[in-house]
């Protein structure tokens, strides 16, 4: 055997720290660092190792002799088992805190870069039921329980709907409740379960690709508005019209009810045809008087309430007399492009998908503004010399990509035009420092803005206000 797969024990571990994905830190007796899953700053824990290298260890706690200050009761029944809210275990606070601090050090120690003082991390107002968007698997091979396993009951029921298990790509976690998206999601998503039950309703099974029920996709917006979505992977009309009128029976609310026919691979929808059952095709959302129209496949920022609170840092930030070419990279359906709207001469939005695009421009109609253009393309060529020279040098550059940060052509190419302002929305603190220590000689850091987006979890969004160094400006 080798000595690698030798799993460990150390008792009595301080855990000291919370890191990179949410994982708490501890030392081994030989100086070499644990990341553990299920402790809190502040456990004094037996661990349970689970893999070893060459500079740290991963590990369970399976003993806890003293409880952290900075611990709470778990609201979820499913905490522990379910992966999507890794610290409902800790105290807002301190999530909080942690989440800026994470910030901080990657700034720092990837970029190598030079900070203002940070501002306070803004917190969300909820910090539960806050999602507006949440998907759900349906399964016939439920994930078990140990006592379920070691059980010699037989078990009747194996469907589920509900939650991948995390490293488990086949099993699903049943949701009794969820606390991330408000009412009436969780009861929707008991109907169906239920009706789909009593009637014989199949669950798919991923391993076979077969069944009826495949995935569900609820929408709730600020309006009051709702979507509902069912994938279906057999098309079987008796079945499906049969459940979707149930559905439309029991929740008159619905907005918008779509269904799916999806026999592929994988249950991604942008591909797919959607169609619309009962009502539109689409909800609204609305934000300081301005109306998005949200179809089935529209990206948008699924904490509502928290994104009108990013969008004033971002307007904040970008410093906007009404005389500004602002330009907004990686705009997806323009929701920033058209918030900074009034306050900008002209504001040009650039986005890699079409359809986001189209949104993006309906979008602007419906809301009157007539100040935005919206361009489709891969960042990388669309967003060069001679985009400039058509459409003019940006005063303001605003951009939001991906967690994988900006290409290095697209931060030279920032860096070639110069413009007076940057400011750089980010989900992932890690690329965002990468990228900002490409810019470090011509620009100075003036302002830095943590917001808290997702409760419960380790993420965060971070707003980095970027200006030109004047030596630059003089040149």
């Amino acid at each position: 055997m080798r000595k690698n797969r030798v799993k460990k024990y150390f008792e009595n571990v301080l855990i000291t720290d919370a890191g990179a994905k949410g994982k708490a830190i501890g030392k081994a007796p030989d100086g070499r660092v644990i990341f553990l899953t299920n402790a809190v700053p502040g456990d004094v824990v037996d661990v349970q190792t689970t893999k070893k290298r060459k500079a740290y260890f991963e590990g369970v706690a399976t003993a806890f002799h003293t409880y952290s200050e900075k611990r709470v009761s778990p609201e979820c029944s499913h905490f522990g088992v379910c992966g999507g809210c890794k610290w409902q275990h800790m105290a807002y606070e301190h999530q909080l805190y942690y989440k800026q601090r994470e910030v901080e050090n990657n700034l720092k120690r990837i970029g190598q870069l030079d900070l203002p003082e940070l501002l306070p991390i803004l917190g969300s107002e909820k910090q539960y039921f806050y999602r507006n968007k949440m998907e759900f698997s349906f399964s016939d091979s439920r994930w078990l329980t140990p006592e379920e396993i070691e059980s010699k009951d037989p078990i009747e029921d194996r469907t589920a709907l509900g939650f991948h298990i995390p490293g488990m790509w086949d099993k699903i976690l049943d949701i009794d409740k969820c606390h991330l998206q408000r009412d009436p999601s969780n009861a929707l998503r008991t109907t169906i379960k239920n009706y789909a039950r009593k009637e014989g309703l199949s669950f798919f099974n991923l391993r076979e690709q077969r069944g009826l029920l495949r995935n569900l996709m609820i929408r709730t917006a600020s309006t009051g508005e709702l979507m509902v979505l069912i994938q279906f992977f057999e098309d079987d009309k008796v079945a499906r019209e049969g459940l979707l009128e149930h559905l439309y029976d029991s929740f008159p609310e619905i907005t918008s009810l779509l269904y799916v026919i999806n026999q592929k691979q994988n249950d991604t929808l942008y591909d797919q045809k959607v169609i619309c059952y009962k009502g539109r095709d689409h909800i609204f959302e609305e934000m300081e008087g301005l109306r998005f129209k949200i179809n089935a496949k529209s990206f948008y920022q699924t904490n509502s309430e928290q994104a009108y609170e990013l969008y004033k840092v971002v307007r904040d930030f970008a410093g906007l007399s009404g005389e500004e070419l602002v330009f907004d990279l990686y705009t997806g359906t323009g929701t920033i492009a058209q918030f900074l709207a009034s306050k900008a001469r002209k504001v040009v939005g650039i986005e890699a998908v079409p359809d986001a695009i189209e949104a993006a421009k309906s979008n602007a109609v419906l809301n009157g503004i007539s100040n935005t253009d919206f361009y489709v393309g891969d960042m990388r060529h669309i967003f060069s010399a001679d985009f400039v020279k058509e459409h003019g040098k940006p005063d303001v550059l605003i951009t939001d990509p991906p967690r994988d940060g900006m290409h290095k052509a697209v931060v030279q190419q920032i860096l070639d035009i110069n413009p007076e302002r940057v400011v750089y929305v980010s989900c992932n603190s890690a690329t965002q420092a990468r990228d900002l220590s490409l810019m470090k000689e011509d620009y100075i850091i003036k302002k830095v803005q943590a917001v808290d987006m997702f409760p419960q979890t380790y993420h965060v969004e971070n707003v980095v206000l970027l200006e030109r160094k004047k030596h630059e400006a003089s040149n």
